[in-house]
């Protein structure tokens, strides 16, 4: 009897230490479930293009909504005429940040998809006034999405060399500079001097260099990074650990996407993406969603994203 007694009063010795003098039991179980309820909510971020006009119709409103689903941080498109849509890009921060969301990074396009000896200057242009107006959000990154014409060898090569002037001018002022993949940058393009295959197997047989390949090898990496749409990646018939375990300090942030609504086709192995990522020290990404049911609005698509993911057991 004694031993069972030293044991309870033990147990209450520690239970009183750690609830009783702060005020009772009850404090104890409350903590418990509140730092449950805290690690639900994961740090996700999502690109806001994924809204379209449901968001553009009422900003203030849907930031709110946003973050009601419980996202954190954003990835903005959207900037046209020094502006993010109707807004100067002071307010548009601060409807942001009432809202409790925080804009991280931005996909922004420059005017020419060609580039040539004698644009890149008001390309270089374009980018000094996209980074000053940018600088205003709070943005740590600045990103392109949109693939510029490549089908020789030397474009690529002026293209590394736009990239680079890019990544220098955001550098200037203390952002990061890098580049968002679709399907088409692994295509290939034949190297000098050799002619690319013909005939019905033409497609199975690789030749030459791949674009996306010939962007990460023409840019500087204190300038450029690479931020990696898993699913375009997929689409474009590459596997995107590959990529991951070839490039691992070039490619820095991931767009998770899938053919709608996360998890649901069974295209993507998202559990063996996370894995990697994390592995070689990729903490960031965001949800993009392009395409939802018809019976869905994208509101509820994105939701449906965060919800796949705050319960997914291999996201931190």
């Amino acid at each position: 009897m004694m031993e069972t007694k030293r044991d309870f009063l033990k147990k209450l010795s520690l239970l009183t230490v750690g609830g009783l003098m702060a005020g009772g039991v009850a404090p104890v179980v409350a903590s418990v479930k509140s730092s449950t309820a805290a690690a639900k909510k994961k740090s996700i971020g999502l690109q806001i293009y994924s809204l379209g006009k449901e968001l553009t119709e009422n900003v203030p409103a849907g930031m709110k909504k946003i973050a009601d689903i419980g996202y954190t941080t954003l990835e903005l498109a959207g900037y046209n005429n020094r502006k993010m849509g109707q807004y100067d890009m002071e307010p548009y921060r601060k409807i942001v940040e009432e809202a409790g969301l925080k804009i991280t990074s931005a996909h922004v396009n420059p005017p020419e998809r060609k580039y040539t000896k004698d644009n890149t200057g008001k390309i270089a242009d374009w980018w000094k006034q996209t980074v000053e107006d940018h600088v205003k959000l709070g943005v740590g990154r600045l990103i392109q999405p949109g693939m510029p014409s490549i089908e020789t060898q030397d474009d690529a090569k002026l293209v590394g060399e736009v990239f680079n002037s890019a990544g220098e001018i955001a550098k200037a002022a203390g952002l990061k500079w890098g580049y968002h993949n679709h399907n088409m940058e692994f295509k290939r393009i034949p190297k000098p001097g050799e002619t690319p295959p013909s005939g019905p197997y033409a497609s199975f047989m690789p030749f030459g260099d791949v674009i996306y390949d010939l962007m990460l090898a023409n840019t500087d990496p204190n300038l450029v990074f690479f931020e990696m749409d898993v699913y375009w990646t997929v689409m474009g018939a590459n596997d995107p650990l590959e990529y991951l375990d070839k490039y691992p300090s070039r490619i820095q942030v991931l767009h998770i996407k899938d053919r709608s609504v996360l998890g649901q086709s069974g295209m993507m192995n998202f559990e063996n993406i996370f894995k990697k990522a994390y592995e070689i020290g990729i903490n960031e990404f965001y949800v993009e969603l392009e395409k939802v049911k018809t019976n869905m609005t994208q509101f509820e698509g994105v939701k449906g994203c965060f919800d796949y993911l705050n319960n997914a057991s291999f996201v931190k």
